[in-house]
C-alpha cells in the first residue's frame, strides 16, 4: 500500500530560500506541499505558490502556531494522509534526504522519526554554540526525566498522522519540537533517529540569530521539559 505524505513548512520571510527548498523535495513520494507563511513580509507567499506548494495564513507569530495551522489544515482535508514531515524553509535542511527520514516508518519501525544533525554532517558555524549546548542540555535532561535518548531537538522529522493527533500538540512558539518528543515519550510511540546534514541557512535566524530569540528559546525549552514532569 502506498503511503500518501505531506510536507508542512513553516516560514517567515524566506523569499530566498523557500522555492529551494520545495524544488528538492522528492516529488515522486509527496502527494502536497503545504508552507504556512507566518506573517511574511516579503515575497515568500508569491515565491511558495509558484513552487507548487499550497500556502496557508498564519499571522500569530510562533514556530508551533504556524506547524499547528498545517496540522488542522491536513485534518480538514477530505482526502487520505498517512505520514506528516516537517522541515524548516530556509535551506538548512536538506529536503532530498526526505527518504531517508521516512523510510523508519515506512518499514513499520517507527511511528516517528527525528532528523539528528548530531549524528550527521554539518556545515561549519550552521549550528551557533548556543544552539548545540542547548540540544545537548535539551537532550540530557530528556533523558534524565523522560527516559528517552536522543541527539538532537532538530526540525527535520516525519511521523505518522495518526500518531501526531494522539500527540494533541499545543505550544506554540518555540518549545514546539520538545513538546513532541516529551509527548511521544510519555505515550510510548516508537521513535527512532536518523543522520540528517545541515548547512548555513539563507537569511537571518529568527532564534539564534538575536540574543532576545536564544534566550526565549532556551527559556521555553526548559519549561517545557518540566511541565509534562
Amino acid at each position: 500500500m502506498i503511503e500518501v505524505i505531506r510536507v508542512i513548512i513553516p516560514a517567515l520571510n524566506e523569499e530566498k530560500s523557500i522555492a529551494k527548498v520545495i524544488e528538492e523535495i522528492p516529488k515522486l513520494i509527496v502527494k502536497e506541499i503545504i508552507v504556512c507563511d507566518n506573517g511574511s513580509i516579503d515575497t515568500t507567499k508569491k515565491e511558495a505558490e509558484e513552487a507548487g506548494a499550497t500556502v496557508l495564513i498564519e499571522n500569530e507569530k510562533g514556530y508551533g502556531a504556524s506547524c499547528l495551522k498545517g496540522i488542522n489544515y491536513v485534518n480538514n482535508l477530505n482526502q487520505k494522509t498517512d505520514i506528516i514531515v516537517f522541515l524548516d524553509g530556509d535551506y538548512s535542511d536538506y529536503p532530498q534526504e526526505m527518504n531517508k527520514v521516512i523510510a523508519p516508518i515506512l518499514n513499520k519501525e517507527a511511528e516517528m522519526v527525528i532528523g539528528s544533525r548530531a549524528l550527521g554532517q554539518k556545515e561549519r558555524g550552521s549550528l551557533t554554540p548556543q544552539q548545540v549546548f542547548g540540544n545537548w542540555l535539551a537532550t540530557k535532561m530528556l533523558y534524565l526525566f523522560y527516559g528517552v535518548k536522543f541527539t538532537d531537538l532538530g526540525p527535520f522529522r516525519a511521523i505518522t498522522l495518526t500518531a501526531l493527533n494522539q500527540l494533541n500538540m499545543v505550544d506554540r512558539n518555540y518549545g514546539w519540537t520538545v513538546e513532541m518528543q516529551i509527548k511521544a515519550a510519555k505515550q510510548k510511540i516508537k521513535t527512532v533517529e536518523v543522520p540528517v546534514n545541515y548547512r548555513n541557512r539563507i537569511g537571518f535566524s529568527k532564534v539564534s540569530g538575536t540574543v532576545k530569540g536564544t534566550i526565549m528559546a532556551g527559556y521555553k525549552i526548559i519549561f517545557t521539559l518540566f511541565k509534562y514532569l
